[in-house]
Parts: C-alpha cells; structure tokens; sequence
C-alpha cells in the first residue's frame, strides 16, 4: 500500500511541478532572448533527468550499477516511445528542423554508442570517458547555437520577470525531483515485491518512475501551446541518459553488463529514435504517436520476456 501510495503522490506532484516549470523555463527562454527548443534540450532535459542521475549516482556508489545503466537506458526508450507518443496523441508537434538537425543525430547515436562500448561485457572509465565526451560536444554546439540564435523580437508566454521566472523555474525543478524520487521509489518496491531481476527492474519499473518528470513536462507543454519545449526535453533527456548518466556511472564504478541485458533497451531506444525522423512537413501527428506507444509496448514485453 505504500509503495502505490508513493506512486500516486509522485504523479500528482508532477502534475504540479510540470506545469509550474513549463512556466518558468519559457519565461526563462525570453528572458534569454533563446528559443523554448533549446531551453528544453538543457535545463528542461537536464532537471527532468535529475531522477535518473541520483538513481545513477545512488547505485555506482552502492555497488548496483546494473540499475543505474537499466535505468538510465530503459529511460531512453520510455522518454522517447511512451513519453512522446503520448504527447503526440495529445495534439501533433511541429518541430523545428533546426532542433531536430541538432538533436536528432545524437539522439540515434547514443544507444548504440553504448551497445558497442558494452560489446566486450565490460563499461569501464576509459568507455565511461567516451560517453562524457561525446555528450561535452552535444552540449557545446547546442550552446552555440543558443548564443547564435539570440533574438530580442521572440517573445513568449511565460513569466517575464526575470526573477520570478528563475523562482518559478526552481520551484518546479524541486517539484519534479522529488516527483521522481517518489515513484522510484514506489515503483522499485513494486518491482521488489514480484521479484524482478535488477537491470529488469531500472529498464522498465525504475526507468518509467524517474521518467514522470518528462512526461509531465511534455503534456503540460502540449496542452499550453509549447511543443517546442516539450520536443526538445524529450531529445535532450534521451542525451543526457545515454551519454551523461551512464559515462558517469562507469567513471564511478566500472562494472561487467551482459550482451543480451543491454541489447533490448538499446536496440528499442535507437528505433524510438527513428520514428522520431519527421517528413517534409516536419510535423509529428498521431498516428507516429501510436506507433512509438505500440514500440514501447513491444520494448516491455520483449524485456519481462527475456530478462524476467
């Protein structure tokens, strides 16, 4: 009963936290004179995955990697398949071909980076070290460009103060956190309680828990007229997860991983990734939303029938 107590507490806490941080970081954005996308490929992407990087830093330190890398690509799939798909059967989604040139590429290459790196069986520092590096460049051309495409006319609805924009910014961040950690940890008692393997549990248990967050981000941005927010957390999360959390994590604590547990995530994740590809109208609509909701229905199944 606790452990679904939890779960709900964290839902409607995001709810909150969601809406609250849509309204500080578009304010943000023009209070920066930057683009929402962007805003939401760094802070928004970097607060939503909070979550997923104390789970990360929480298990390297006590010795369960194999959760924080479960967790950390299984959030890939669930940010990109479920979370996006969601949205998408919400309202379609116009993205911007500048985001998507952006992103796109390093969003479709970070699984698979981390698939060759645990080829071996083996994600030391020296592969941990490559995945740091690789994100360092994502996020030095996504800041180029943010300072590039700085404009004075790109007013936005949002808190214009810049104060209570930061405030509100912050508030959510808080909100969305502890979000998080509340259906983490309902949800890994869950997981405990039916007696699931551990990287089972970060793939789908954990990893739907610390991608609350997200979700509630990205259907607040829809129903509030931002899907260029919510586009670009969804993108920059699946970055920060990939590269950020699991480079972190070898650099902590270097570990063994099997073949066939990193397989499905990663396989699951880079074709999430590739519904994500728009066509000439560079418009999402709902019928690839319920395909990426039918992808992760799949990437479940597949994981609890192999894994389990």
């Amino acid at each position: 009963m606790w452990d679904v107590g939890f779960l709900v507490m964290g839902v409607l806490l995001a709810a909150f936290g969601g809406r609250v941080f849509l309204r500080g970081t578009v304010g943000l954005a023009a209070v920066l004179l930057v683009p929402p996308g962007i805003i939401g490929a760094t802070v928004a992407a970097f607060a939503t995955s909070s979550p997923e990087a104390a789970v990360g830093i929480n298990a390297a330190i006590n010795g369960t990697p194999a959760v924080a890398v479960g967790d950390a690509l299984g959030g890939n799939v669930t940010t990109v398949s479920l979370v996006m798909g969601t949205a998408l059967m919400v309202s379609a989604i116009a993205l911007d071909r500048r985001d998507v040139r952006r992103d796109l590429p390093f969003v479709t290459a970070a699984p698979l980076l981390v698939g060759l790196l645990t080829f071996d069986g083996w994600l030391g520092r020296t592969d941990g070290a490559v995945l740091v590096t690789v994100f360092a460049v994502w996020l030095g051309t996504t800041v180029s460009q943010a300072l590039r495409e700085r404009d004075a006319t790109g007013k936005v609805l949002g808190e214009q103060t810049p104060r209570r924009a930061l405030m509100l910014t912050l508030v959510g961040i808080v909100a969305l956190v502890l979000a998080g950690r509340l259906v983490v940890v309902g949800a890994t008692g869950l997981g405990v309680t039916l007696g699931l393997d551990p990287f089972l549990v970060g793939a789908t248990v954990v990893a739907l828990g610390t991608s609350t967050p997200e979700l509630a981000t990205v259907v607040v941005g829809q129903l509030r007229g931002h899907p260029d927010l919510g586009a670009g957390t969804v993108m920059g999360s699946h970055i920060f997860n990939a590269l950020l959390i699991v480079g972190g994590v070898a650099l902590i604590r270097p570990f063994e991983l099997h073949v066939d547990e990193v397989a499905i995530p990663v396989v699951a994740a880079v074709a999430g990734a590739m519904l994500l590809i728009p066509g000439r109208s560079w418009r999402l609509g709902r019928s690839r939303g319920a395909l990426l909701l039918l992808a992760y229905g799949t990437y479940v199944f597949a994981a609890v029938r192999v894994l389990a």
